[in-house]
């Protein structure tokens, strides 16, 4: 089966559950609209095998009311509701997950923050340089912040999160939104223009996560023990790593980013298997969180 084919299941599952119920026309209209059709209406016949191939593949029914002729996905319990949102928000694995319908009770997902909701708004906006109007609610903060306008220049996927950064037209300056976090989003009617040099790839190329630093990259270099140096090897923390070194019992890894507390967070995470080594300020900041940790723990 052709990964096309594949890509055609996925839209019609994603579409149908955002939408929780939908006519056949309703999905034409956005068929046609969308990149996967090539300007090709999605016939009743076409849409009754792509219904009975969604079944077959990914277990899952898309069923009619007979009385609205809506169309919505069959309510298979939540385990298997988890399974089919990672089974959208990760298309790419589709391929592979084509024949395991027979054991899906055997495949068990993590949980997390889903973004599938608003990221085809953003995605929509970013196409159509619209700014987009939404309310937001941060984790540090007791109450969400409602009208908050940005335009919106590209979204980053972090630790199983998407985000959003864009210009804030209040606060005039770039800021990161957590698409999760945000609701009441609304895509407004007036376009903006994106700067002609701005790189989306450059945006975070010398940072660790989705925080970013007015400060000076700085070079890293950390002491990794043996067994936590191959799964660096495997999964780089940064795109800059480099392995200088390598002894029996550690090896040291070099790397050129700014000291962002996502930086720190993630070395923190990996425990007494990772040492800095320089730069001294990298050290400091590291000790004085370890400190503030114990003290959780001090009678």
């Amino acid at each position: 089966m052709g990964r096309g084919l594949i890509n055609k299941y996925i839209w019609i599952l994603d579409t149908v559950q955002r939408y929780g119920r939908i006519t056949r026309s309703e999905l034409n209209d956005l068929w046609i609209k969308s990149d996967i059709s090539n300007g090709e209406k999605l016939v009743r016949r076409t849409f009754y095998n792509y219904r009975e191939g969604i079944a077959e593949i990914f277990n899952v029914d898309i069923e009619c009311d007979p009385s609205t002729f809506e169309y919505y996905i069959k309510d298979s319990g939540e385990q298997a509701d988890k399974m089919l949102n990672w089974l959208i928000d990760t298309a790419s694995m589709s391929g592979m997950l084509s024949n395991s319908k027979d054991i899906a009770d055997r495949i068990v997902l993590e949980d997390v923050p889903s973004a599938r909701k608003n990221l085809p708004v953003m995605i929509q906006a970013m196409k159509e340089n619209r700014r987009v109007k939404f309310t937001y609610m941060p984790y540090t903060r007791v109450n969400p912040t409602p009208g908050v306008v940005i335009e919106p220049y590209f979204v980053r996927l972090f630790k199983q999160l998407w985000y959003v950064i864009g210009y804030n037209r209040k606060d005039r300056k770039m800021k990161t939104y957590s698409l999760d976090r945000m609701s009441d989003v609304v895509i407004m009617q007036d376009n903006f223009d994106m700067p002609a040099t701005f790189d989306a790839a450059m945006f975070f190329h010398d940072n660790f996560g989705i925080m970013t630093s007015r400060g000076v990259a700085k070079d890293v270099v950390l002491r990794v023990d043996s067994n936590q140096s191959k799964y660096l090897r495997a999964l780089p923390l940064h795109h800059s790593q480099r392995e200088i070194a390598i002894h029996d019992d550690y090896s040291l890894f070099g790397y050129h980013l700014f000291l962002t507390f996502d930086f720190i967070k993630e070395l923190m995470s990996l425990g007494s298997s990772v040492t800095v080594v320089r730069p001294p300020e990298l050290k400091a900041q590291l000790l004085d969180e370890l400190k503030k940790t114990l003290a959780n723990y001090e009678p």
